[in-house]
């Protein structure tokens, strides 16, 4: 079964590149590229592909509500979006998994894993680089930290052994500089992540 992939990036030397990268495999075929998120949409019903690896800043429309909008018509429910950035910022990541993407990729991916990800993807999973993983697990340890929850509990909510819970405690301290599990709650209400109960 080939893949078929629409590449949507507003930089041509980035879209043949990744072109290139792609139609090494034999059961990948890009079937289109554009440069702005309004005509991936328009890409994605006319070309029905399996795929969109969307860039997410782009003219005339962004990655982000170009997702959204392919997410959001049912016609297109076989096309998955894999996000593609050169940013790595948190605010991204989630706001382009609550819009419907399927994965999110940073640019500097190594050729193999791209291929990877377009397959795994392409098979009904969800992707993230690893990078980002790594963060959101941080994100949502800091959060369950700041609910009062113990090791033991982190480690039931996020299917993983208690020591493995307490290895992530410990490294969401360090990267923040944190001296203790009270810190990490003062941070984690300090930037957002959990807000007071108002109830």
């Amino acid at each position: 079964m080939t893949i078929r992939v629409v590449l949507a990036e507003d930089q041509a030397l980035v879209r043949a590149g990744f072109r290139g990268l792609l139609e090494r495999s034999d059961d990948v075929e890009v079937v289109g590229e554009v440069a702005n998120g309004a005509d991936a949409v328009n890409v994605a019903r006319s070309a029905r592909p399996d795929i969109v690896l969307m860039d997410i800043r782009m003219p005339i429309m962004d990655g982000l509500e170009a997702t959204r909008r392919i997410a959001a018509d049912e016609q297109l429910s076989g096309v998955r979006v894999i996000v593609l950035t050169t940013f790595d910022l948190d605010e991204y990541v989630f706001e382009a998994l609550r819009v419907g993407a399927s994965g999110f990729l940073l640019k500097d991916i190594e050729p193999d894993d791209l291929r990877q990800a377009v397959r795994v993807v392409a098979a009904g999973e969800a992707l993230l680089s690893p990078r980002v993983t790594r963060r959101l697990i941080t994100r949502e340890v800091m959060v369950l930290v700041a609910h009062g929850l113990s090791n033991a509990e982190i480690g039931q909510r996020l299917a993983m052994s208690p020591a493995t819970a307490k290895t992530h405690v410990s490294r969401a301290m360090l990267k923040l500089g944190a001296r203790d599990r009270a810190q990490l709650v003062v941070l984690a209400y300090q930037t957002g992540l959990v807000t007071p109960d108002t109830r």
